[in-house]
């Protein structure tokens, strides 16, 4: 199935705002040596800048930007807040030491707050339940060209220009993807309906305990959040770690993740999403068990990168890594917007972030530099290659609540029977008001 026309025009400038989205972190993550020299900080102060300073304010303001996107203009949010964060990645080549990177990374955060809940609700609307893990895939598809605009395109720019120019040179495009998105795409909500879905806007409160409610959600939630711990803990750090104990360069550095992490991203997101469409086709149980085999095993085969001395051996290991790992987007985010009602989809995805981004963007990368810092007086230069190795055996965590969320997925899928028989159907999730949504007798 191949989406032409103008839903496949959405998914491609969303995918593309992604990308802009995320590439500011990788950016970050592979000038953080150039920036330790450059302002005179230790690991623990690069570990704050890429970590709690940046999540904190990114899952806060997460909540009512997400909760505007699921009463409001969806494209207006994207637009917006696209112009803020490129605007705010620019400056980062303007900060004169670590208090101002600080609240320059604290703009940022807020700008990059928007972007996620209101595509997944405005895509979520545009695709019925068969389609979303194929769409998803396609959307998703945005972190492994980030990867290539964070690693490749950042890591040369950062050799010939320096990491301030970098930044501007990463930070300025998102300016023209703004306005693209704010005269091109549509939001599918007439005015006559919005209002009356505005009247009918769940609360707060009301949102929050039929999400807790429901046990796969809450599963969904912790396996994600612990992702990210171990996730922005370990890939955050491992640029520098390349530098620090195979000596090499940020550009090679660059060239070989961009490869890595932007092809073979690309390569397991793209066939993720198709495996899941054609193999798993309403089948969430089914693509929430491969996802919890993948993930746990790789928590298994991630420390062989850290452990051989052999960069080529690191980098082969890390490829296999990274096709598995990224098969897993399309079908986890589509597993979530099926399994909540529409009108909390938006909130749904900012609360999983809420979560995801303070326990793992915020803490896990200041938690490696925690630990290379503590390592010091006994591992010397390879204090952080303990310290990755330290938080590996963390994905085996991450894999169990994704298979208990496989098991528990049946009871709290409401409908699931009819929209197997009318994947086409949206009725029977969106009709359903929020108290319904919990399984009979909670």
């Amino acid at each position: 199935m191949k989406f032409s026309g103008y839903r496949g025009y959405m998914l491609n400038v969303l995918l593309v705002i992604q990308a802009f989205n995320f590439a500011d972190r990788g950016a970050l993550g592979i000038v953080m040596q150039d920036i330790k020299t450059a302002l005179s900080l230790t690991d623990t102060q690069l570990g704050l800048l890429a970590g709690m300073a940046f999540a904190f304010f990114y899952s806060i303001m997460g909540i009512p930007i997400a909760r505007w996107a699921d009463r409001g203009n969806r494209v207006t949010i994207i637009s917006l807040t696209c112009a803020l964060w490129s605007l705010m990645v620019a400056l980062c080549g303007a900060a004169g030491g670590f208090l101002q990177l600080l609240l320059i990374r604290v703009g940022v955060a807020v700008g990059e707050a928007g972007c996620v809940p209101a595509a997944n609700s405005l895509i979520s609307d545009t695709f019925d339940r068969s389609e979303r893990p194929r769409a998803f895939a396609r959307y998703m598809l945005g972190g492994p060209l980030s990867v290539i605009l964070g690693y490749f395109v950042a890591g040369w720019l950062n050799e010939f220009y320096g990491w301030r120019i970098t930044f501007a040179l990463v930070g300025l495009p998102g300016l023209v993807l703004a306005a693209l998105a704010a005269f091109t795409l549509q939001e599918p909500r007439r005015e006559k309906e919005a209002k009356v879905e505005v009247s009918e806007q769940p609360g707060v409160w009301e949102v929050l305990r039929t999400l807790w409610g429901n046990r796969t959600f809450v599963h969904l939630l912790i396996s994600f959040a612990v992702m990210y711990f171990f996730s922005f803990g370990v890939w955050q750090w491992v640029p520098a770690f390349f530098v620090r104990a195979h000596g090499l360069q940020t550009g090679v550095i660059g060239t070989c993740f961009a490869l890595i992490w932007g092809v073979g991203g690309m390569l397991g997101t793209f066939f993720g999403g198709e495996l899941a469409s054609r193999y798993a086709n309403n089948n969430e149980r089914l693509q929430l068990t491969a996802m919890a085999i993948i993930v746990a095993t790789f928590g298994l085969v991630v420390p062989v990168i850290f452990i051989t001395d052999n960069y080529v051996i690191a980098f082969a290991v890390m490829t296999l890594a990274a096709i598995a790992w990224s098969s897993t987007y399309g079908p986890w985010f589509a597993t979530i917007q099926t399994l909540v009602p529409e009108r909390m989809r938006a909130m749904a995805i900012a609360i999983v972030f809420l979560f995801a981004n303070l326990i793992g963007m915020g803490i896990g990368p200041l938690m490696t530099g925690v630990l290379s810092d503590a390592f010091r007086p006994w591992a010397g230069d390879d204090s952080l290659r303990y310290a990755l190795l330290a938080l590996c055996p963390g994905y085996v965590w991450a894999g169990w609540h994704l298979w208990r969320a496989s098991r528990l997925l049946p009871n709290d899928l409401p409908g699931e029977a009819d929209q197997g028989r009318h994947p086409a159907s949206e009725g029977s999730l969106q009709s359903r008001s929020p108290s319904k949504i919990l399984p009979a007798g909670r």
